[in-house]
């Protein structure tokens, strides 16, 4: 089987986690990665992923935002279908602004919402216009 380039081969010694191709990204890579809008001013920083068990697909990238030395820190699940990724700035670029980002669903810093609950994944999903795992052709 083929190597993808840039990647490192499991048990070489090399770090598959901080790996990435043109294509391809380690989950742990994505974290600390800027999160800009359409105008190239940064927002915030993606934190982590929530991934669907069953599918894999991503459905949350979970974006930082606001406070200072994380104090009034809040913290956005996005639908990665929001997010775009520009090589120029290094980051993802989301087409909103600092205003409608203050007003989406948002939760606290060790606050972390029902993941279960696909009404509040839903708001999420409706809030931003996008579809992730709960709007998915299946889910229920």
């Amino acid at each position: 089987m083929p190597e993808m380039e840039g990647a490192v081969t499991p048990g070489a010694g090399g770090d598959v986690a901080r790996e990435e191709t043109p294509q391809l990204i380690a989950a742990g890579k994505v974290a600390g990665t800027p999160v800009y809008d359409r105008e190239g001013a940064r927002l915030g920083t993606i934190e982590d992923l929530m991934l669907d068990k069953q599918s894999g697909r991503v459905a949350y990238a979970v974006m930082s935002f606001g406070g200072f030395l994380g104090i009034g820190e809040r913290v956005h699940p996005l639908p990665w279908s929001v997010l775009r990724y520009d090589t120029s700035l290094g980051g993802y670029v989301v087409d909103l602004d600092r205003d409608r980002l203050e007003g989406a669903p948002a939760y606290g810093p060790g606050d972390a919402p029902d993941w279960t609950s696909r009404d509040w994944g839903r708001s999420v999903d409706d809030y931003w216009g996008a579809r992730s795992i709960w709007g998915a052709p299946g889910s229920s």
